[in-house]
């Protein structure tokens, strides 16, 4: 390994964006010219012999440049080969994967995630542990209502649920309403 720079594996990769990716192809003539002669095409269509191909990627993370791709055991590598452009692709894609500590686990999912897959079903009281702190007073919702009054707010959920509370026309000959009505004067509950 030369002075200054560093094997990569797996855990150190080098960042690589999108940006740096276009500049490097659009920059290198290697990559965006067109083939003369054919040569490449013929040296790399070969059949495969399953031969694992060295390839050296430079990234200069100061700048956040991409130096040089360059395939070592490839004939077709002295004009940019498939190795090279294969290499950097799998770089970039696998910088921009999050990295394995900021994937929640899957034993920290949430209880409601699991229904319909482990659990059939989740009632209220089960998705959490915790007691609920209701407030000792209602001076709080009092306030609210009355203020909604004022403002005479009529698609207010808290505001429906009050005894005097008038509902607009059309919602009195909804359906919901009229069975609701029903129900109040033709069935015993």
């Amino acid at each position: 390994m030369e002075l200054g720079f560093t094997k990569a594996n797996s855990s150190n990769l080098p960042q690589m964006d999108l940006l740096m990716l276009g500049e490097f192809l659009a920059s290198n003539k290697d990559f965006y010219s067109a083939e003369f002669r054919n040569a490449k095409t013929a040296a790399s269509s070969r059949p495969i012999h399953g031969k694992l191909y060295g390839v050296t990627l430079v990234v200069d993370e100061v700048n956040e440049t991409v130096v040089s791709v360059d395939c070592h055991d490839c004939v077709a590598s002295q004009g940019g080969c498939k190795h090279a452009v294969a290499f950097l692709m799998w770089v970039h894609r696998r910088s921009e994967e999050p990295s394995v500590t900021s994937v929640e686990c899957y034993w920290m999912k949430s209880k409601l995630s699991r229904v319909g897959t482990t659990i059939k079903y989740l009632t209220a009281k089960d998705l959490s542990n915790a007691k609920p702190s209701l407030p000792s007073n209602s001076v709080v919702l009092e306030k609210f209502i009355e203020e909604g009054r004022k403002r005479q707010l009529h698609n207010c959920e808290l505001i429906k649920f009050q005894e005097d509370y008038v509902p607009d026309i059309v919602i009195t000959f909804s359906m919901h309403k009229l069975v609701f009505k029903y129900k109040e004067t033709s069935c015993d509950t």
